[in-house]
């Protein structure tokens, strides 16, 4: 690998660790009103469409099924979620938004209409929509890679 290539990999992996970081705070900041933080937001938003199994979920935002699973328990003891039975798979319940859960989600998207309105205002309409194209372009260049090659 050229130095070139490797310093541009790892401002590429800082940018990327940063933006998360700022993320999460606007999305902790957005969900806390609602009675949510960041990751249960997450959780939820990605169980609105349909129901889902635990690792699905996890599969879909790239972490381990244990750190969905614990904040999933959450939600369901917390009335914001409810696990359902199956029918392709016995054991691995779905995991679906209650009323209350859509309720709270709901209560996000004032605030986050406004900030994605804010968002493209500074970055402008096609702006922000070539980021959403660059970003989804890495996540998909870093699965076809694969995982790191590791030297004997």
């Amino acid at each position: 690998m050229s130095r070139e290539r490797q310093d541009l990999f790892s401002r590429t992996a800082l940018g990327v660790f940063r933006l998360n970081g700022q993320l999460l705070a606007v999305a902790d900041e957005l969900a806390r009103p609602a009675g949510l933080t960041a990751a249960w937001w997450q959780v939820l938003g990605a169980v609105l469409r349909e129901p889902l199994p635990v690792s699905a979920v996890a599969r879909a935002m790239g972490i381990t099924r244990q750190s969905v699973q614990r904040i999933a328990d959450l939600l369901v003891a917390r009335g914001l979620a409810e696990y359902r039975t199956n029918p392709a798979h016995r054991r691995a319940k779905l995991l679906a938004p209650t009323a209350d859960g859509l309720a709270a989600v709901s209560r996000i998207d004032p605030g986050h209409a406004a900030r994605a309105d804010r968002l493209a205002e500074a970055l402008g309409d096609d702006g922000l929509a070539e980021v959403v194209r660059v970003l989804e372009r890495l996540s998909v260049a870093l699965e076809q890679v694969g995982p790191p090659v590791t030297e004997p």
